[in-house]
């Protein structure tokens, strides 16, 4: 993608003034605990429809200057907003703010033998850091969870995405501050420079949790520079394995959704596996039905002896590994689901996993063995998802296993702490 700056870009960058951000930000977060956050919510969400003149010209623009620039088609539609789409970003954050309130949740209670009296609640992070690449809707998603969460929210989303980015935050800012909250609690990180993603990610005591969002190359360095905490959101290596009892026609259609319904997601199939039963009599009319898709494909010495005239390449190693964001895909034959399960362990992401089969046994072990943060039977790896979980919206999806793992919603966005009463009790 373009990374040389406009103008306008590098006239506004002069102007930013990180530090006086977050001050701003970690005041917000304060304001926000005695706020009606529901309000502002669905205020902010009545606001992006009302800008939606505003947010779309941007967006367009930029989505102009990506396709003269040639970026691939399934990474401009991560970037593209359309009405559609602007009004469902709006529904999500009104279903946010239905939620019941996280903040406050007695999680565990219990009295000491001396007489104290014990509580474990759960409490906003405070200032939440979010740093994403060109996909607008991540905007307003992440800054609705961290409010309803309790939470300023400072975003730093990609360069091509920045007039997009601004308009969106602007309608946002507006709307909280015609429901009496502070418009800070949301900030954009408004300077293309990549030395602003290291200062964020550095500013310790200042930021109190970092959120990566994006392809590999970002997470890392995320994860490598940071020096406040982390929750890593991981790569989608995603796998879709047919067993040899899978019903032929449902599993065709899963393979298509998984790989076609929206390519450049984290949780697309990168990968399809056939057992070598099946494979005669049902992988050709299926690699048929992806290569009408615009599906290139790659496969291994069986999956081309068994394609007709689909055109397939030869798979390499690296093709096995690969998270393509588009519509390409790996395609190989096993012999058994030991095999599968042998193929998603070593290149696996650990996102999100699927089999097609009719077999109770082979789907159970599937699950128990594979070890990913969403795990399927009999549907599509498209449904590892915030809002298909039933969670208003997800900020992210966390591979890692410490705190949160899979579709992070409302419930993955607090802390907790301990709060103790007493009657004088004093340590012997």
């Amino acid at each position: 993608m373009p990374s040389q700056t406009t103008p306008e870009q590098q006239q506004q960058a002069s102007r930013f003034d990180l530090d006086a951000c977050l001050v701003r930000a970690r005041r917000a977060a304060r304001a926000l605990a005695a706020a009606d956050r529901a309000a502002g919510l669905r205020s902010l969400a009545a606001t992006l429809e009302a800008d939606a003149e505003a947010i779309l010209a941007a967006n367009r623009d930029e989505v102009v200057r990506e396709r003269e620039a040639g970026t691939a088609a399934a990474l401009v539609d991560r970037l593209t907003l359309d009405e559609d789409r602007l009004r469902a970003m709006a529904d999500a954050v009104r279903a946010i703010a239905a939620l019941p309130d996280p903040v406050g949740r007695v999680l565990q209670g219990w009295t000491l033998p001396n007489g104290l009296r014990v509580q474990q609640r759960t409490v906003p992070f405070g200032v939440v850091a979010m740093v994403y690449e060109s996909r607008p809707n991540v905007t307003v998603d992440a800054a609705a969870l961290a409010l309803a969460a309790g939470s300023a929210a400072v975003l730093r989303g990609s360069a091509n995405a920045l007039r997009s980015n601004r308009a969106l935050v602007r309608a946002m800012r507006m709307g909280l501050a015609r429901a009496g909250l502070p418009e800070d609690a949301v900030q954009l990180v408004d300077d293309p420079d990549r030395a602003q993603v290291t200062a964020l990610l550095q500013a310790r005591g200042r930021v109190d949790l970092a959120i990566p969002r994006g392809g590999a190359g970002l997470i890392q360095h995320v994860v490598r520079t940071a020096q406040v905490p982390v929750i890593e959101t991981g790569v989608g290596n995603c796998h879709v394995y047919v067993h040899a009892d899978a019903d032929a026609e449902m599993a065709r259609r899963i393979v298509l959704n998984a790989k076609v319904q929206r390519p450049g997601v984290c949780n697309a199939a990168e990968t399809l596996l056939v057992h070598a039963e099946l494979a005669p009599c049902w992988l050709a009319g299926t690699l048929q039905a992806l290569h009408e898709h615009g599906v290139r494909l790659h496969g291994c010495e069986r999956t081309l002896g068994l394609a007709g005239t689909v055109p397939v390449e030869l798979a390499s190693e690296a093709d096995w590994a690969t998270e393509y964001l588009d519509l390409e895909l790996a395609v190989r034959v096993v012999d058994d689901l030991d095999e599968a399960l042998e193929h998603v362990v070593r290149y696996g992401s650990g996102h999100s996993e699927a089999i097609v089969t009719r077999s109770r046994t082979a789907a159970r072990r599937f699950q128990d063995e594979v070890d990913a943060a969403a795990v399927f039977v009999n549907a599509s790896t498209r449904f590892t998802d915030g809002f298909e979980f039933g969670f208003g919206a997800e900020i992210g999806i966390s591979t890692q296993k410490l705190h949160a793992r899979g579709p992070m919603g409302l419930a993955q966005l607090v802390t907790s702490k301990y709060v103790i009463d007493g009657d004088g009790q004093v340590r012997g």
